[in-house]
């Protein structure tokens, strides 16, 4: 049985799954995992180290993870994944904004977009409980 526990950061991004879900699970779970460690990746940008640029890196590196887990989901969780990507999508365009035009308001439509993505990624990971 994989061990699932509850992270959270910031006001609602949540990672799930402390351990991978094994050789025997599907392609799926590992594309899962993928997704979990560039979130996590989003969510420890230390932006006043590293600048909005870095964020930006590692929301791409998110996108394509994103893509490979929907290849692997195939028709599988649609509803979840259209979910992650739009708050995914959401994240990208407040980092953009912020980017171009750097303030507090637009550093916390960031935040927001991040606890957007966290709840996101909550779902699907309840969804797949089943599977993983």
């Amino acid at each position: 049985m994989r061990r699932m526990t509850w992270v959270s950061a910031g006001a609602a991004l949540v990672l799930l799954g402390a351990g991978g879900c094994g050789s025997d699970s599907p392609a799926v779970c590992d594309g899962f995992d993928q997704v979990q460690n560039s979130i996590n990746q989003v969510k420890n940008t230390n932006v006043s180290e590293n600048g909005l640029t870095q964020l930006k890196t590692n929301l791409q590196a998110l996108q394509t993870n994103l893509q490979r887990l929907k290849v692997d989901a195939k028709t599988q969780f649609t509803t979840q994944l259209s979910s992650v990507q739009a708050a995914a999508d959401q994240l990208k365009a407040s980092v953009d904004s912020a980017k171009t035009t750097p303030s507090a308001a637009t550093l916390g439509n960031v935040r927001t977009a991040v606890a957007g993505l966290g709840t996101s990624l909550q779902q699907l990971g309840d969804s797949m409980s089943g599977t993983c």
